[in-house]
């Protein structure tokens, strides 16, 4: 099912994912009109899009995700919503506060726009991180929707991202201003990588302030499946046109589906050793100490920034919850949205792995002047 004359809004925009979906849509379908909603909008990003736009039409709306009139602004007259725009946060820096306004109102009151403004199909960009892990490093082995798990999440962001897919699922069904139905579906994705993956591009310059060697902090067993930019915009290109098929409306709203590809299964530190490793990179073999100790050393730095807390925020560069995540044994399946969305990865794990070791080459001498400046 073609998106055929749609306008579409595409929250996040300017983000790692939503630059790689908007080119996908110009690819791939004729749209009416894209709508870029971010909280700012850099005109490079315009000129790349208007050579490859056709006949697309791109409209720029700048503002902030919790201004209720700015959204009914962005949606007046559209028909579907990529909704992407969100603060991921991994390490506890940012707010609570903050994240629950961003992560849970904006996608409240984006999905109340919606209703107002007549928009037909919704499709949220959650995470895996809302399944987990959980505190106790329970393993999950090719997990799939299916899959009980006792997730006790306790990220402020995995816990704001649960609870905004969750307030978009039960919005499946609502009645618009016009008499139809809102259909809405949820995507969660694994640990993403790509062109642009600013956290690849983090860990490189960590291994390059250490002489050319990665850090190791996950232990090779603990096994994880990224995926590749490319796909999960595939993925969400075909959800849309799922929710846009009469056929297939129905079955697919109020579901949420994980968003995996071909790429093998390693943990997070050699995942980054595999992509790194033609460009001159070693990895430790070990991690820097045993990892029961790296729990204590955790604790220890997790304790002292809360009794800083009242006089200065302090965040440690990795904590308790992030060391399980890094530790824990943690894949799912795409059968299901295969089966029911039609999704199949567009790019294999050798294109994939291709292009973005050509980035991450690109990137090196630019990362190793600006080290060389310090």
């Amino acid at each position: 099912m073609s998106l055929g004359s749609d306008v579409c809004v595409v929250t996040g925009a300017c983000g790692f994912l939503g630059q790689r979906l908007i080119r996908l849509i110009l690819q791939e379908e004729k749209v009416a009109e894209i709508r870029l909603l971010d909280k700012t909008i850099k005109a490079q990003l315009l000129q790349s899009l208007n050579e490859c736009r056709g006949d697309t039409k791109l409209n720029v709306f700048e503002g902030d995700i919790r201004d209720a009139d700015f959204l009914r602004r962005a949606c007046r007259g559209a028909s579907l919503v990529f909704h992407l725009a969100s603060i991921i946060d991994v390490i506890n820096a940012v707010d609570p506060n903050e994240m629950h306004a961003v992560n849970v109102k904006g996608t409240q009151l984006l999905l109340e726009a919606c209703i107002q403004e007549n928009v037909a199909s919704f499709i949220y960009t959650s995470t895996i991180e809302v399944m987990g892990p959980n505190p106790e490093g329970e393993p999950i082995f090719k997990g799939d929707e299916d899959t009980v798990y006792k997730s006790s999440l306790k990220f402020a962001y995995s816990k704001t991202k649960k609870e905004a897919e969750d307030r978009t699922l039960q919005a499946n069904g609502e009645v618009l201003h016009s008499g139809g139905r809102l259909a809405t579906c949820a995507l969660r994705p694994m640990y993403i990588y790509g062109e642009g993956c600013q956290f690849l591009l983090g860990h490189m310059v960590d291994g390059l302030r250490n002489r050319e060697v990665l850090y190791r902090t996950s232990l090779p067993e603990a096994k994880v499946n990224p995926v590749y930019v490319g796909n999960v915009a595939a993925a969400h290109l075909q959800a849309a046109r799922s929710l846009k098929d009469p056929q297939k409306r129905n079955e697919v709203g109020g579901k949420f589906y994980f968003v995996s590809d071909d790429t093998p299964h390693v943990s997070y530190s050699d995942f980054n050793h595999v992509l790194m490793s033609p460009l001159g990179f070693h990895i430790q073999d070990k991690l820097m100490v045993p990892l029961r100790f790296f729990y204590i050393i955790c604790f220890i730095w997790e304790m002292a920034c809360m009794m800083l807390r009242p006089f200065c925020r302090v965040v440690p560069p990795i904590n308790r919850q992030l060391l399980t995540m890094l530790n824990t044994p943690f894949s799912f399946s795409y059968q299901k949205a295969k089966r029911e969305l039609g999704y199949t990865p567009k790019y294999s794990w050798q294109e994939a792995r291709k292009n973005t070791v050509e980035w991450l080459a690109d990137q090196l001498p630019k990362e190793r002047e600006k080290l060389w400046r310090k």
